[in-house]
Formats: structure tokens, C-alpha cells, sequence
């Protein structure tokens, strides 16, 4: 654990550009990319399905989508970025830096979209990467987090497979849709940093694709065997 004797707290995420090999994360600029992510990432209407385990009602138009981002950005302080996919230059995805507490140190990556696009491929991990890289070493938070529905698996599995500790479910933690929700909390703190980085970096080298981009080692066995190896030192 870091010495806080002269703790003076972290910057406020702001909206950033970070290239990565498979990915760009870009700040959303809603002039380049209310239509790219309605109609190319999301589908049109077919948003709706996909973020279901949001709390805001679902969208009728791009219109609503439009007012949502706006809200969100400008009431509730998110800063969204962008996925784009680097070979194609398709945007792909979205995420934000939300409820970020710089005096503690604290920031979490929430209202996470991942379109079809980015599914079966190193985009989201490689996306993710870059985003918890900046959190820790750019603005040296010590704590990152992620929640979710209780009920939303898929958030849940692949927030572990990132490198989350499962912390618990805060129960009655919301109204969502006009229904209950428990929220699955998750976290990565500063100290892991060193050990996830490293399992990320090595299951995004070229070397561990094959020719048709299926993965040789999976990330989860990847920072399993790099922390055997540390606990043996």
C-alpha cells in the first residue's frame, strides 16, 4: 500500500485520447459520433436489447439517446469516451469515466456499451487496458471500479476476466426501470495495477493470436500463472 503521508488527492478524469494496437479511445464529440454510435455501433433500435440492465428508460429515437448523453455528461459529470476500432475506423463502443472522487482517489468506468463489432475480438480488453492504464498511471488513482445490475452475467463475467475483485451485492441500491435493483460491485486498487498490466500486455501481443485471431492462453490464466510466479519470490 502507497505511503499517503502527503496525499493531495488526483486530478478529475477529463476526456483523453489514447491509441492503442486494435483501438482508439477518443472523447466523444457528439458532432462526429451521435450517428456513428446510434447507427453503426448500436444498431438503431436495436440498442434498446443491449443495454437493457441501464437505468434509464429505453430509447425511442436517437433523439432520446442524444438527450441521455447530454444529461449524462453535463448533470452527472461523465466523461464518455469512444471506441474505435483501429483497422476499419468504425466506431465499435463507448464507456465513461463516472462518479469520480479525486480526493480519494477513486473513479469508476461505467455506462459501458460494447457493440456487435467488438465481440470475439481483443477491442474491449485492449479498450479497458487503456482506460485503467490512464486511471492508474497518468492520474494515479488507487481505486477503479466497476458495477452493475446483479442480474447483468455477461457485465459480471467480464469484469472479472478483467482483472475486477467481486466485493458484493449492495441490495435495494437503485430504482431502475421502475423495478428494484441490487448492484454487483467490483474493483481493481493500485497495488494490483502492476500484476493486471502485465497479464493485459501479454494477452494482447500478436503472439498470443492465432492466424484466424482465436487467443492461445485465456487473460484469466495469463495473470493466474504471472501471480503464481510472484508469490513464489
Amino acid at each position: 500500500m502507497r505511503d499517503l503521508a502527503d496525499w493531495k488527492g488526483c486530478p478529475a478524469p477529463k476526456p483523453v485520447l489514447i491509441e492503442g494496437r486494435y483501438v482508439i479511445v477518443e472523447p466523444y464529440d457528439r458532432t462526429k459520433h451521435l450517428n456513428a454510435l446510434w447507427n453503426d455501433a448500436f444498431g438503431g433500435m436495436a440498442i434498446n436489447p443491449l443495454l437493457r440492465y441501464f437505468s434509464q428508460d429505453d430509447f425511442s429515437s436517437i433523439e432520446d439517446f442524444d438527450a441521455w448523453l447530454s444529461a449524462v455528461q453535463q448533470k452527472s459529470g461523465w466523461v464518455t469516451e469512444v471506441f474505435r476500432e483501429q483497422a476499419s475506423g468504425k466506431v465499435v463502443g463507448m464507456a465513461n469515466y463516472m462518479r469520480a472522487d479525486p480526493a480519494n482517489g477513486v473513479v469508476e468506468v461505467g455506462g459501458v456499451a460494447h457493440g456487435a463489432a467488438m465481440a470475439r475480438s481483443p477491442l474491449s480488453t485492449e479498450a479497458h487496458y487503456l482506460m485503467a492504464r490512464h486511471v492508474f498511471e497518468d492520474l494515479g488513482y488507487r481505486r477503479y471500479e466497476w458495477k452493475c445490475h446483479s442480474e447483468n452475467q455477461a457485465s459480471r463475467t467480464t469484469a472479472t476476466r478483467l482483472g475486477f475483485t467481486f466485493e458484493g451485492i449492495f441490495r435495494q441500491h437503485m430504482v431502475s426501470k421502475r423495478a428494484n435493483r441490487d448492484t454487483a460491485w467490483f474493483s481493481m486498487i493500485d497495488r494490483e495495477w502492476p500484476l493486471i498490466k502485465a497479464a493485459f500486455e501479454h494477452w494482447l501481443s500478436p503472439d498470443n493470436f492465432e492466424r484466424d485471431g482465436r487467443q492461445k492462453q485465456r487473460l484469466e490464466d495469463i495473470r493466474a500463472t504471472l501471480g503464481a510466479g510472484e508469490e513464489r519470490r
